[in-house]
């Protein structure tokens, strides 16, 4: 048998990328590229050193995998910022799609698209070391006498009605940034974040954090899903899903997973 030619040899082997690629052709806002929106500022662990064409960090790396799958190659992906709020308004995009730890719910999902969830958030109380010597403790109980703060944009909000349920009214603000200023403030005493954006703040932005306890994901009635989004009705969303599923049958979303999103060991589990 003859040796393969080299140009015989690179159209077999990338005859895969460019068959799985058919089914974005035409529908990305620019032919041959992939357009993808993150955060400004983007944080770890979801994308490492606010730089997600590194493919460094959870998202950035799903995003490159995603990519791959549909048959682009790295200097294919172009990347742009946007806000949370801004990206969750109706209208038109300027990406294909957007991964910032958005969760997948009803209401949002009337006004943009999602594709299948490619993670399922534990939800975790973040809290500050005085409290916790004061007598705080990961018990229903004890967190319904705390002050809270959320996000009034996200699903800390319900999750905080439905399973916690303060004596207080939770304070509410802005975006993320606000409630961990207002923890540093002492305006309120906790507040509720995925469990590896909590990680984060406890190591890294709050000099006295610590992670009280975690909710499993299916512990509220809507656990915490995260999708990639997009522009209402826009088509590619069936052929990122078709890439999603693939990265879950074989194995590579879990090993990004499980990668980039270290398990937290000793964060007790709230009943």
């Amino acid at each position: 048998m003859r040796p393969l030619t080299l140009a015989l040899a690179a159209t077999l082997f990338a005859a895969p990328a460019l068959a799985q690629n058919d089914c974005a052709a035409g529908l990305t806002l620019d032919e041959g590229k992939l357009t993808i929106a993150t955060g400004n500022p983007a944080y770890s662990p979801w994308v490492m050193n606010d730089a997600p064409e590194s493919g460094e960090g959870f998202e950035a790396a799903v995003a490159y995998a995603v990519a791959a799958e549909m048959g682009f190659s790295n200097d294919q992906v172009v990347w742009v910022r946007s806000s949370f709020d801004e990206a969750i308004q109706p209208g038109a995009k300027n990406f294909d799609f957007n991964l910032q730890q958005y969760s997948i719910t009803p209401e949002r999902d009337e006004i943009v698209d999602f594709s299948t969830p490619y993670y399922e958030a534990a939800m975790a109380v973040l809290t500050r070391k005085t409290l916790v010597d004061g007598g705080a403790e990961a018990s229903l109980e004890s967190l319904r006498g705390l002050i809270w703060g959320a996000d009034a944009n996200t699903t800390a909000v319900p999750m905080l009605a439905e399973v916690i349920a303060p004596e207080k009214d939770p304070l509410l603000y802005g975006d993320n940034a606000d409630v961990v200023e207002a923890m540093k403030a002492n305006q309120i005493d906790a507040a509720l974040f995925d469990l590896p954006t909590a990680l984060y703040l406890s190591a890294v932005v709050l000099d006295d954090g610590v992670i009280l306890g975690q909710f499993p994901a299916d512990r509220s009635e809507s656990p915490d899903a995260f999708g990639l989004l997009f522009e209402e009705g826009n088509p590619l969303k069936a052929c990122v899903d078709t890439a999603l599923a693939s990265l879950k049958e074989n194995g590579s979303l879990a090993a990004i997973e499980a990668e980039w999103l270290s398990e937290s060991t000793g964060v007790p589990v709230i009943d």
